[in-house]
């Protein structure tokens, strides 16, 4: 099947609010939009780094005068799906400086002890910043939900709660890309074994990996519930096949300079006199 132009990347992969999803009906190696071939994609990454590098410090020099505007990139996915790698090769071209990245793991004997939004508002993008959730609150419908850690009317109610919540951000000016990272079974093996087989990743590996694949038909349907249940104009959910590594670089990058383009931030006007300020280096002894 031929590939559609890349301009037209968010609509191949955004996921229509409130129509049922099915992850069996997609392809985890599918490709859609990307350019021709792996070498291809690659090298339009690279080029996007650099715009999305660009955008981003404009971004961040707005702020400084009073744009609050923001964005806020959510990574879910089951283990292996490419969380971290996304982090490295997308993230890892832009500035550290306007970029605050967490990596949610099991909440803490203090994040227990508050609802299950507190500790997400607490590592919410500051105006100007890219936020970067590796894992979100969406963990409290999808573990939480498989592995019974709270009663199903409580979490039933979560959706609602996430929803309202990822309202109130888009009207706070914060720009959110969702994408889930959409890997296949097989992969997912393939994957864990190349862990076991290489001692520099080995620490990435654990004994209860191998467990958690034994509900991965549980963890499908919970993903399949929160797509559906939290889609929306203002959050959508961006599928985002996950097989291919090279594939999902260059499409999360495409999606978020395509947000970025939308927000086209402005480099703020100088609030002094320029030609004075300049006069006076120049006279200096």
């Amino acid at each position: 099947m031929r590939n559609t132009p890349a301009r037209k990347l968010p609509e191949l992969l955004r996921l229509p609010p409130g129509e049922r999803v099915d992850l069996s009906r997609y392809d985890a190696r599918a490709t859609p939009g990307a350019p021709d071939g792996r070498r291809a994609a690659e090298a339009e990454a690279d080029r996007m780094g650099r715009q999305l590098a660009r955008l981003q410090e404009r971004l961040w020099a707005a702020a400084t005068a009073g744009d609050h505007r923001r964005v806020l990139l959510v990574l879910q996915g089951m283990d292996t799906s490419g969380k971290g790698g996304t982090v490295k090769h997308v993230i890892g071209q832009l500035n550290p400086s306007g970029c605050r990245i967490t990596a949610f793991k099991a909440p803490s004997e203090e994040e227990r002890g508050h609802d299950f939004l507190w500790r997400v508002r607490r590592a919410l993008p500051e105006p100007g910043e890219i936020g970067i959730f590796d894992r979100s609150h969406y963990e409290d419908v999808l573990i939480a939900r498989v592995r019974h850690l709270a009663r199903p009317a409580e979490i039933g109610s979560r959706y609602g709660l996430i929803n309202d919540f990822e309202r109130s951000l888009a009207e706070d000016g914060v720009t959110l890309v969702k994408c889930f990272l959409h890997l296949s079974y097989d992969e997912q093996r393939r994957r864990l074994l190349r862990r076991l087989d290489r001692p520099d990743k080995r620490w990435k590996f654990t004994p209860g990996d191998i467990d958690e694949r034994a509900l991965w038909p549980d963890y499908q349907k919970a993903y399949e519930l929160a797509l559906e249940r939290c889609a929306a104009p203002y959050a959508p959910w961006y599928l985002v096949p996950a097989d291919r590594r090279w594939y999902r670089n260059w499409a999360i990058s495409r999606l978020l300079l395509e947000r970025l383009r939308e927000l086209d931030p402005r480099y703020p006007e100088a609030d002094f006199d320029v030609a004075d300020c300049r006069e006076r280096l120049l006279k200096e002894t």
